[in-house]
């Protein structure tokens, strides 16, 4: 940075644009502007944010401003859907106790996402989430990266638990989510069949359902149901706070109770348990009205 020359150097008897006081010091500096690194001295990195317990803002349901989180330059924003599994991503959020903003989109009456999401992903689906220049979309890689950025070692697995932890946070959305999206397809088309196939596409449909899809919903209820009896905590890796497989599994148990048979105690009282924490309730106050399909 040049260097600003004193006044002394000018002549007394030459003209000068402004007056000033005689002698004129050289511009003082602004009182509070520390030396490079000082106060900030990791900027121009990207850094977990440390945020102490004390310092979180309570973020209210009912807030409609948007507070900055702890980073210089950096802010969560969710693109939420309605009635999504972005409903997931608002718990984890409310149970890190970071601020964030949503961004909501609603569905159109066909059930499909608004072409406004193309315009944050080229696939238009939701949930996406930004964290300054990092843009993210699949619930399963958000949910990591938040745990492990913000999560400060609180929802972590332990040793005892992160095989489970590791199975169902993939078994979420690999092998039970596609089952209840089959479950969901054939449920949807005998209605929006022509009326004079409706009766043909109503008896293949339930034939499906019944032959193919109820038996794997059945047999996947039951492997669930067997886990959580054996949890010491409740969790699926029996951590004392809910894992990334949690706050993936929820989703699935929530439409596998509504649309599956045979679900078990253990799986109804999982789903009532997360709906009683406060962060759960702050996040549906937060994202709207939430209903399970």
């Amino acid at each position: 940075m040049a260097t600003e020359q004193p006044a002394t150097d000018v002549p007394a008897d030459a003209p000068v644009a402004a007056p000033e006081p005689a002698p004129a010091a050289p511009a003082e500096p602004a009182p509070s502007e520390p030396a490079p690194n000082e106060s900030h001295p990791d900027e121009g990195k990207v850094v977990a944010p440390e945020i102490e317990a004390a310092a979180v803002p309570d973020v209210t349901p009912a807030a409609a401003e948007v507070v900055p989180v702890a980073q210089e330059g950096s802010r969560l924003v969710l693109h939420h859907l309605n009635n999504s599994r972005s409903q997931r991503i608002l718990w984890l959020l409310e149970e890190l106790g970071v601020p964030y903003e949503i961004k909501s989109y609603h569905r159109l009456p066909s059930m499909q996402a608004p072409p406004e999401l193309k315009a944050i992903h080229p696939l238009g689906k939701s949930p996406v989430m930004q964290d300054g220049d990092v843009k993210l979309a699949e619930s399963g890689a958000i949910i990591e990266y938040l745990i492990k950025k913000y999560g400060k070692g609180r929802f972590d697995p332990g040793e005892d638990g992160w095989v489970d932890n590791l199975y169902y946070t993939h078994y979420a959305e690999g092998s039970l989510q596609p089952i209840i999206v089959m479950s969901l397809i054939f449920s949807i088309l005998p209605p929006r069949a022509p009326f004079f196939i409706r009766p043909i596409a109503r008896l293949i449909c339930n034939n499906v359902q019944h032959l193919l899809i109820e038996p794997q919903l059945k047999e996947n209820a039951e492997m669930i149901e067997a886990h959580l009896s054996k949890s010491s905590t409740g969790w699926f890796a029996s951590a004392p706070n809910p894992t990334s497989a949690d706050f993936l599994m929820i989703f699935t148990l929530e439409t596998l109770v509504s649309r599956g048979p045979g679900v078990g105690p253990k799986i109804k009282e999982y789903v009532a348990r997360v709906h009683e924490r406060e962060a759960w309730k702050r996040g549906i106050e937060r994202g709207g009205k939430y209903t399970v399909a």
